[in-house]
């Protein structure tokens, strides 16, 4: 060949041998290959509320290898890319940016918090990507501007109108809340107000704690002194932990009520028989009932990657992940993120064995309102 005809063809080749890479690349900036779909989750893996994010990666990981295992979605394996925020919002900020700014998820799933979760949604909508199951109950993210965020568990506020329906009919009016001093809390306050005033009753006490316990003795104190029959926990994590074993040694014949966030299987280790007679609301089947279809389904999942630690978190994250997966195949093949939202909002009267998902057809998306409640035995297992 002479040295003019190898120039000429020099531009048509590296064309031919940079095409290839490129497609890659403008397919991996949406999280998506012709082999896998990633998906994103920025959660605390550390730090105080560390269990939370190890229950989500825990029930995440076994629907991701139980999907995998038969081939994956739509012929493409399930991935997960998981970010430590330690529930500082500013790191939950800057990892979801960098997932949207290099492109390598598809969507996300179950970012933790709700200072967190509203640091995030401006970009999710701006980004128009679509996110399953954020790990907040707040109301004040339930909104018809979030076009593609698609809530699966019950709101906070459904959660404290039940379980304070249940203490009132128990007779028990004198009631304290202790909150956590942040968003999460603040927000479980006014909803616990609001539902007490609706029958005429103030709480007897109202408590702030700060995120890392430091003014607990205080707290406690203020408890002791108002001598309220219950006391309403809108606390998380290992605040919560200091706070029962404090108040279990200080009034220790009161009764202690928490919500779906107050503990997490972590937290439930730790605190040991000192939660033992303590009421929770459960926004999923008992993880330990095996009568309920989807817990046999994610009991099983959960052995094969070598747990039998079940807990409400993991079975959480499991139903969430097979909820993704459910609308990730009735996308299709030829996936999108478009066709994603649309068969998110597809999933009306879905029945996962036992678990229902019904999305209305309008934004704000939200597919359950399951609310049961359970009383903590001395194992950290719901009796009864």
């Amino acid at each position: 060949m002479s040295r003019r005809r190898f120039l000429s063809l020099v531009p048509k080749l590296a064309v031919l041998s940079v095409a290839p890479a490129f497609v890659r690349n403008a397919l991996a900036q949406e999280g998506l290959s012709a082999k896998s779909v990633t998906i994103g989750c920025s959660c605390p893996l550390s730090g105080p509320l560390g269990g939370f994010g190890s229950a989500i990666k825990l029930g995440a990981d076994a629907a991701i290898a139980q999907i995998n295992a038969k081939g994956g979605v739509q012929g493409r394996h399930l991935q997960l890319q998981l970010a430590d925020d330690a529930y500082a919002v500013q790191r939950t900020t800057d990892n979801v940016k960098k997932m949207i700014g290099d492109g390598s998820v598809f969507a996300l799933m179950s970012c933790f918090g709700t200072p967190n979760n509203a640091a995030i949604f401006p970009m999710v909508e701006a980004s128009s990507l679509p996110y399953l199951a954020p790990l907040t109950g707040a109301m004040s993210l339930r909104t018809a501007t979030n076009r593609n965020v698609f809530h699966v568990r019950a709101s906070y506020t459904e959660e404290t109108q039940r379980l304070l329906q249940k203490i009132l009919a128990m007779g028990i009016k004198d009631l304290g809340v202790v909150y956590l001093d942040n968003a999460f809390g603040k927000e479980l306050l006014a909803d616990a107000t609001a539902a007490l005033a609706t029958k005429g009753v103030q709480p007897t006490v109202q408590a702030a704690l700060a995120a890392d316990g430091k003014n607990l003795t205080e707290v406690v104190a203020q408890i002791v002194a108002a001598k309220p029959s219950a006391v309403l926990l809108g606390t998380a994590g290992a605040a919560s932990v200091s706070l029962i074993d404090a108040l279990r040694k200080a009034v220790p014949m009161t009764l202690l009520v928490g919500q779906s966030m107050t503990l997490s299987a972590d937290d439930l280790k730790t605190l040991g028989a000192a939660g033992a007679g303590m009421a929770l609301t459960m926004l999923f089947p008992d993880p330990h009932r095996a009568k309920v279809q989807v817990v046999r389904d994610y009991q099983a999942a959960m052995r094969v990657t070598g747990k039998e630690d079940f807990s409400l978190g993991s079975l959480e994250s499991y139903i969430n992940t097979r909820i993704l997966i459910e609308a990730l195949d009735r996308a299709g093949r030829e996936v999108t993120r478009a066709k994603l939202r649309a068969a998110l909002m597809s999933l009306q009267k879905f029945d996962l064995g036992g678990f229902s998902v019904d999305y209305p057809g309008a934004a704000p998306f939200v597919a359950s309102r399951y609310v049961d409640m359970g009383v903590l035995g001395a194992n950290g297992r719901f009796v009864g």
